[in-house]
């Protein structure tokens, strides 16, 4: 019977001590599935329009078939740019590839560009349009021209990272001037 007491004392304890501290105080607020993604961008990564050679695919699944990002056309040796400013949180090689990935200031977005050879190191803190890296030579999947991956996500939610950049950058094309009517001309 005293063991009994002595138990239910430690698994009060316990219970308390786990109630005490919840265990999301430190992760981030949980995501609104479907919510929309702030166009927080001020530069393509690469070039200034470049051609999307292959298209966001979300999956149909966590694991299922898909492209978790978008292929920008861009020659081996560009420069890879920060589209919005942040903190680097990966500057590496993965399965082969140089990969930054970086934290965007003020969301709950990362970005993430490769093959890169990075000329940042994790940590640093880049600015909208910072040279993150140039375009590495081999490591690309694009089958015709070289190009550059690049992802964003979530939490651990891939999004479609055009939806990053406002509208303005995203239009293509030449400006065109319209008439201003009711104002007499010089």
């Amino acid at each position: 019977m005293r063991y009994v007491a002595l138990w239910a004392v430690v698994l009060c304890g316990a219970v308390t001590a786990a109630l005490s501290v919840p265990a999301w105080a430190d992760d981030p607020p949980p995501q609104v599935p479907g919510a929309p993604v702030p166009a927080v961008g001020r530069v393509w990564p690469v070039g200034v329009r470049p051609t999307v050679v292959r298209g966001w695919k979300p999956p149909a699944t966590v694991y299922g078939a898909g492209h978790r990002g978008v292929d920008l056309a861009t020659p081996a040796g560009a420069p890879v740019r920060a589209v919005a400013p942040g903190r680097v949180s990966f500057a590496g090689r993965v399965a082969g590839r140089g990969v930054v990935s970086v934290e965007l200031t003020g969301t709950d977005l990362r970005t993430t560009y490769e093959p890169v050879s990075p000329s940042v190191s994790e940590g640093a803190e880049v600015e909208a349009g910072g040279v993150v890296g140039v375009v590495e030579p081999t490591g690309s999947h694009c089958a015709r021209t070289a190009c550059v991956h690049w992802g964003a996500l979530r939490g651990g939610t891939y999004v479609d990272p055009l939806s990053l950049l406002p509208p303005w950058l995203l239009r293509r094309g030449p400006s065109r001037l319209l008439p201003v009517l009711g104002v007499p001309l010089p």
